[in-house]
């Protein structure tokens, strides 16, 4: 075996046999499929083989789809109806075994999506405050609907309600965060939920079974394996599916839409692609400006949503920012995600080099070079980020969502000409604006904020923190995710209203002191 530190070694594969129905888990004894690994153990370069998922079907699928609506039995199931101080009691048990399995997901998160170890354990930290978070707003939530309302002699009694089963699919690239960003929120309002792991960081969830079987009340959460079009597909075609939350891309999110007979009823919570840019003006701090570029564009190797697909940078300042930027970048290290001070990591999809490798010759046969010395060079499992300049919008580096190491530049004389480019894109997530003259930069936000949902400030694009929102226009997303919009996203305000009269004042103070409604409820949870 390679170098590989004691504690990061994958010594038994991980042939995951059980899943979750019903709060069943149940043992697996159909066909499975092998689950690779980029990273090699071995001094010649092969993928290692980390363990099998049982490739499930229709039959499981529609047995987890029965389960999620036995349980939230057309509202009367015990989990939507339960008391929002018992939800969170579920919530606090289940994080609470979560934290014991921090080393066994860091270590998957590393070997399944190649991400490094502080970016792993970051991964996993923040999703456990995302919960505690969660839990916290939610009670707040509660606190401020403990209250009757009164308006033209009508009484109401307003909260949120949940909206039904939640069909839950997450993202390879922060297969355990941007997951449970949506699975979390979906579960503590009261909605049942399938969830089905993305392809890639797979095993990663298998640690956390027993937690969510243990926690939760049957068949609230539904745990299956596979691939989508063989699980999802089926279950958004009975139409018996309230909420599509995905993290992914439009393509993917229409294709389940497209599948549902009612789509007029599908709430629909989407986290999709983006292209976002940052705009570098004459007067920007370059060094501060390099900093925040190299971070946005290849933090993970550009495998996010967020990072930055593509650089506008002000003529006057192009060769500098080009020669400087495109110095660090040859400068980053490459290797495994354990080693001290990496930045570059093997990409974790095994034809990601080739594709990457076709956006760099297709823009070089089009008028671009490659900036730096290292650009496009090839390893087994990775592409070394490729500067492109000067980069036309004829070429498909321009027009496609990379997600992956290579960077277009393009100069700009007229800030009109970035302005018109983010106008006419399907994308709309955020941007970075680099500069620090306060009347160039008033109009520019002003403009940037009706183009795209988040303006970074002499920053690299990003989702954090968790409390900030989270969305995007056209493309980039529907709804918002954040810990205090996610609540609202997966759920719907509802309420009890009466007219102020002796028998209903007097009934409903009845319902209050019995303490027998969990809905009409002022108790205050601290």
């Amino acid at each position: 075996m390679k170098t590989i530190p004691e504690e990061f070694q994958i010594k038994e594969l991980i042939e995951q046999k059980q899943y979750l129905i019903d709060g069943e888990l149940k043992t697996w004894t159909g066909n499975t499929t092998e689950v690779y690994s980029t990273i090699s153990s071995t001094e010649t370069y092969k993928p290692t083989v980390l363990g099998s998922i049982p490739d499930m079907g229709e039959p499981e699928a529609l047995e987890a789809l029965d389960a999620a609506m036995a349980a939230y039995g057309r509202g009367q199931g015990v989990w939507p109806t339960m008391h929002v101080k018992d939800r969170i009691e579920c919530m606090e048990n289940f994080v609470g075994q979560m934290e014991t399995k921090r080393d066994e997901i860091v270590k998957l998160l590393m070997w399944e999506i190649g991400k490094s170890l502080p970016d792993s354990q970051k991964e996993f930290d923040r999703t456990i405050e995302y919960i505690y978070d969660t839990i916290e707003e939610y009670k707040e939530l509660d606190r401020n609907s403990a209250k009757f309302q009164k308006h033209d002699g009508v009484y109401a009694h307003i909260k949120r309600g949940p909206l039904g089963v939640v069909l839950c699919l997450g993202p390879y690239n922060y297969p355990l965060n941007e997951t449970f960003a949506l699975l979390i929120p979906a579960i503590i309002m009261g909605n049942t939920t399938i969830f089905k792991p993305a392809k890639h960081g797979v095993l990663l969830i298998t640690p956390l079974l027993e937690a969510f079987q243990s926690s939760f009340p049957k068949g609230v959460v539904n745990i299956l394996f596979g691939r989508g079009r063989a699980v999802a597909a089926p279950i958004m075609q009975t139409g018996k599916v309230d909420v599509l939350a995905l993290i992914g891309n439009s393509k993917s999110a229409n294709a389940l839409q497209e599948q549902h007979p009612k789509s007029n009823r599908l709430r629909l919570v989407l986290g999709l692609e983006a292209k976002n840019p940052a705009i570098i003006l004459p007067d920007a701090d370059l060094d501060l400006t390099i900093d925040e570029c190299i971070a946005g564009t290849l933090s993970f190797n550009g495998q996010r949503c967020t990072a930055l697909k593509v650089i506008y940078v002000h003529e006057d300042i192009r060769d500098e920012f080009i020669k400087r930027y495109s110095k660090r970048v040859d400068e980053l290290k490459f290797g495994n995600p354990w080693e001290e001070g990496v930045k570059l990591t093997p990409l974790p999809e095994p034809g990601k080099p080739a594709y990457i490798q076709e956006l760099i010759d297709d823009a070089v046969e089009k008028g671009a070079k490659i900036m730096n010395q290292k650009g496009g060079q090839k390893f087994d499992n990775y592409i070394w980020p490729a500067v492109l300049y000067p980069v036309t919008k004829d070429m498909r580096v321009y027009q496609e969502e990379q997600f992956g190491p290579v960077i277009p530049v393009l100069s700009f004389s007229d800030i009109e000409e970035p302005l018109n480019d983010m106008a006419e894109s399907n994308y709309g997530q955020q941007v970075s604006l680099f500069g620090k003259d306060v009347y160039t930069l008033s109009p520019l936000i002003d403009t940037l904020v009706n183009l795209v949902c988040r303006v970074n400030l002499n920053s690299s694009c990003q989702r954090g923190p968790d409390v900030y929102p989270f969305t995007g226009r056209k493309d980039s997303a529907q709804a918002t995710l954040s810990v205090h919009d996610a609540l609202r996203s997966f759920s719907i305000r509802t309420f009890v209203a009466f007219k102020d009269n002796e028998l209903n004042n007097e009934t409903v103070q009845n319902l209050l002191e019995a303490k027998v409604s969990n809905f009409v409820s002022t108790d205050y949870i601290l």
